[in-house]
C-alpha cells in the first residue's frame, strides 16, 4: 500500500498532498505535506491541536464549555482511498483525513460520526445514498464592493452565455475529480448558480460536498470572481440552499418505491421521513447552523419553513419529487439544509433521525398539497403543520433537549458542537445582514 501511494504521487507529479478536515463551524481546513517527506506521514498523518474542534466561525480561539483547549494533540490520518489530484491546483492533491487519538477514532471527529451513522443504518439492513444540491452566488470585486456578476433571472440563457467559461471550467474540474455533473442552470438570484452532481453512498457524498465547495471557490478565484455559498447574501434576493437528496437501498434495490403507499412511498420511507420531521426542529442546529441561515428560511421563499412534507411541494421541509414516468418516487429531498453546515454532521444527524423513525415505527402525516404559508394558524394546527425555528438560538435549544440526536453524536461531540454554536449565536445574534455578510461571505 505504501509503495502504491508513493508511486501514484510520483507518477502524477504531486508536490504537496493536502490533508483536509472540516470543523464544527464548517470551515474547511488542511495541512499540506511535501512529497519528499510524505513517507513519514503515510500511516499516522499530521498532528493538529485538539482545540481545532472548538473553534467558532468568527476567530481561531477555542470557545469555553467545549471540553477542549490548548492541551492535547490528535492525528489527522489520511483516508488514502480519497486521494485526488486537484485539477485547479496542478502539483497538489487532496486527501480526506480522519481524526485519531491513541490509535482509535477520536469521538470529536465529524467524519467518524457519519461513519458510525452509516454503520447504524447498515445494522438495519439499509444503505443510505445521498447528494447535496448546491446553490451559490458568483460575485465580482468592484470599487463599490463585492457585487453580483449579473442581474439576470431564473434559467436565463443570457447568464449561461455570460458565464460559460467559468461554469465549464468548474464542471470539467468536478468531473475530473470523479463527481459526475447532472444539471446546471442560473438560479433566480442575480449571479446565482446551481450545479447538481450525481448521488453516491453517504460518506463519499459528504466528501464530495467538501470537494464541491473547494472546487467552485478555487476556480471562481482564478476567474477573478468570488463564489459564496452563504445562505443569505442579498436581503431582497433568493438565498442559497444546499438541499439534501436521500434514498434508501438494500441489496441493490431502492426501497422507496411502493405504488400502493402514501405518495407512492414504502413503509420504510414513510417512517424514515417521519423521523426526520419529528427531529427537524433540533436537526436544524446541524443542517442550518448559522445565524445567517434563518434569513433564508422564511415562508413563501421555497426554503422549507414548515414542518411537513408534500409531493413536489417546495414550501414543505421535505419534498418528494414526482417521477416523470408516473412510477413511485426514487428519492426525497430535505430543503432545510444549507452549505454553512458541516456535511458529515448534517447527513449523519439526518440518518440518526430517520433511523429513529424506523425503529419506533413513526407514522407519517398526510402530504400537504398547498402552500402552508397561505393557511391560517388554526388550519395549520389542525393539519399538524408547524412553523420551524426562526433563529439559531431556538434550534440550539431544541438540539440540547433532543436525546436521540445527542446520543447519536456522543457526549464529547455534542458538547463541543453545541458550545461552538452557542458562541456563534451570542456573537452574531444582533448582527445586521450586512455585518454577517462581511464576516461570512468568504467563509462559506
Amino acid at each position: 500500500m505504501k509503495n502504491k501511494i508513493l508511486n501514484t504521487i510520483d507518477e502524477l507529479g504531486i508536490r504537496f498532498v493536502r490533508i483536509i478536515w472540516c470543523d464544527n463551524a464548517n470551515i474547511i481546513r488542511g495541512k499540506a505535506v511535501h512529497w519528499k517527506t510524505l513517507p513519514d506521514y503515510l500511516k499516522h498523518g499530521v498532528g493538529i491541536s485538539a482545540a481545532q474542534q472548538a473553534l467558532p466561525v468568527m476567530y481561531d480561539v477555542p470557545v469555553p464549555g467545549s471540553g477542549l483547549g490548548p492541551i492535547g494533540e490528535i492525528r489527522l490520518v489520511p483516508d488514502w482511498e480519497t486521494l485526488t489530484p486537484l485539477p485547479y491546483a496542478p502539483g497538489h492533491a487532496r486527501v480526506f483525513g480522519d481524526m485519531v487519538n491513541n490509535g482509535s477514532p477520536w469521538p470529536y471527529c465529524p467524519r467518524n460520526f457519519l461513519k458510525r451513522m452509516v454503520a447504524e443504518a447498515e445494522s438495519e439492513g439499509l444503505q443510505v445514498v445521498a447528494a447535496f444540491e448546491n446553490e451559490f452566488y458568483l460575485l465580482q470585486p468592484t470599487p463599490e464592493g463585492i457585487l453580483p456578476v449579473d442581474n439576470t433571472v431564473f434559467a436565463s440563457t443570457l447568464a449561461m452565455d455570460q458565464h460559460q467559461e467559468v461554469i465549464d471550467h468548474i464542471a470539467e474540474a468536478l468531473v475530473e475529480q470523479g463527481m459526475p455533473v447532472e444539471q446546471y442552470y442560473p438560479e433566480c438570484g442575480p449571479g446565482q448558480q446551481e450545479i447538481s452532481i450525481l448521488y453516491t453512498q453517504a460518506l463519499p457524498a459528504a466528501d464530495q460536498q467538501i470537494a464541491f465547495r473547494e472546487t467552485v471557490k478555487a476556480i471562481a478565484f482564478q476567474h477573478h470572481l468570488v463564489a459564496s455559498f452563504l445562505p443569505k447574501i442579498l436581503a431582497d434576493q433568493a438565498g442559497n440552499g444546499c438541499h439534501l437528496h436521500i434514498s434508501l437501498w438494500r441489496d441493490g434495490k431502492n426501497l422507496l418505491l411502493n405504488p400502493e403507499g402514501d405518495g407512492g412511498l414504502s413503509q420504510v420511507a414513510c417512517q424514515f421521513i417521519a423521523g426526520m420531521l419529528q427531529h427537524l426542529p433540533a436537526l436544524m442546529a446541524l443542517t442550518t447552523p448559522s445565524t445567517n441561515s434563518y434569513r433564508r428560511i422564511r415562508p413563501h421563499c421555497w426554503s422549507g419553513a414548515f414542518r411537513c412534507w408534500g409531493i413536489d411541494n417546495r414550501e414543505a421541509a421535505v419534498r418528494v419529487p414526482s417521477n416523470p414516468d408516473g412510477e413511485s418516487p426514487t428519492n426525497f429531498e430535505l430543503k432545510t439544509v444549507d452549505a454553512s453546515s458541516n456535511p458529515y454532521l448534517a447527513l449523519g444527524a439526518v440518518i440518526a433521525a430517520g433511523l429513529d423513525g424506523i425503529r419506533n415505527s413513526l407514522e407519517l402525516g398526510e402530504a400537504v398539497a398547498v402552500d402552508p404559508g397561505h393557511l391560517t394558524e388554526l388550519e395549520r394546527s389542525q393539519r399538524g403543520i408547524e412553523l420551524l425555528p426562526t433563529n439559531l438560538g431556538e434550534a440550539i435549544g431544541n438540539l440540547s433537549a433532543d436525546q436521540v440526536l445527542l446520543d447519536a453524536l456522543g457526549v464529547e461531540l455534542a458538547q463541543a458542537y453545541i458550545a461552538v454554536k452557542k458562541a456563534e449565536w451570542e456573537a452574531m445574534k444582533d448582527f445586521e445582514l450586512e455585518e454577517e455578510v462581511e464576516l461570512l461571505l468568504e467563509r462559506y
